[in-house]
């Protein structure tokens, strides 16, 4: 049997009334009116417009006297020049927060770029060196007691470096110098986060909530400390190796945490910065960051 076809509401005369739309169709107009009589009050001949996002100005970071963006691109290590060519051309560079993507286009090595959302460090001046500073060398360029310090194997270097933080005499391994002093503050600012990896020798043996209690936070004099991360890396009678990760920056904040949850660190090294690791580098020695590294640090640095 075929189901009577749905005629919808009618009114006098068998004319249908106006305006209610049909469920799963187009709203109907009523006859002679020229207005639709649903709830609305869009007339027909006035289509909602859809509302246009502010759209971000439109600023000119050509240079005139700079160097062609994609040769500076590619003296950076970022690619071959026809690669960076490419790159631009896809619009995956970015010259002080503007989409480039004109092949003619000059800058100064100064100005900031990404590529794919990653810092390129144009600026051939910048330094960026990961040391292993040795026992017993002070963090500092020019120690007023006549100590040993890292000035002693950096001082007749012509830019002016900045250390990244600051390492006990007594405590060893990775530290970051450089003359960007921008990167060199948010990297050792506790806002930015930036983790900092430790190993220590403690006495053993190490309670299996230790590593609970140090997330959790231990009260110091100055102040409240956690770790953002604990492990134990080995195990022998008597002591224990343990890994620490913190943001924390300071003084002896590693060692005083230690020290308060019952275990005082007996030596301790600093074994990466944010994404940079000390790796085989041999203490007394430095080496250059990598173009991926320095893109990695501004990364973490929010850079």
């Amino acid at each position: 049997m075929t189901p009577p076809k749905n005629r919808g509401n009618t009114g006098r005369g068998g004319r249908p009334q106006g305006g209610r739309p049909q469920q799963g169709g187009r709203p109907q107009q009523g006859g002679g009116s020229g207005r639709a009589r649903g709830t609305g009050t869009t007339r027909a001949s006035q289509p909602t417009q859809t509302k246009r996002e502010p759209q971000r100005p439109v600023v000119d970071v050509h240079d005139p006297d700079g160097v062609r963006l994609q040769k500076l691109l590619a003296a950076a290590g970022v690619g071959s020049r026809r690669v960076c060519e490419d790159l631009i051309a896809q619009g995956r560079v970015e010259v002080d927060g503007q989409v480039v993507r004109e092949l003619g286009v000059r800058i100064k090595a100064t100005q900031t770029v990404h590529v794919d959302g990653e810092r390129v460090q144009l600026d051939e001046s910048r330094v960026y060196l990961a040391f292993n500073k040795p026992l017993n060398v002070v963090t500092s360029m020019s120690d007023e007691l006549g100590r040993v310090d890292i000035g002693d194997y950096f001082g007749d270097r012509k830019e002016r470096l900045f250390h990244v933080g600051r390492l006990d005499a007594d405590t060893e391994g990775l530290l970051l110098l450089t003359n960007d002093g921008d990167l060199a503050h948010r990297l050792q600012h506790p806002r930015y986060g930036v983790l900092k990896t430790y190993l220590a020798q403690i006495p053993g043996p190490v309670p299996r909530d230790l590593g609970k209690r140090l997330r959790e936070g231990v009260e110091l004099e100055d102040g409240p400390v956690r770790v953002d991360s604990f492990r134990v890396v080995d195990s022998q009678p008597g002591k224990a190796i343990v890994e620490v990760v913190l943001h924390e920056g300071r003084k002896h904040i590693v060692r005083r945490m230690l020290a308060e949850v019952g275990h005082p660190v007996l030596s301790l090294v600093r074994t990466q910065v944010g994404p940079v690791r000390l790796g085989e580098t041999k203490p007394g020695k430095f080496r250059a960051l990598s173009s991926a590294e320095v893109a990695a640090l501004y990364k973490a640095a929010g850079l």
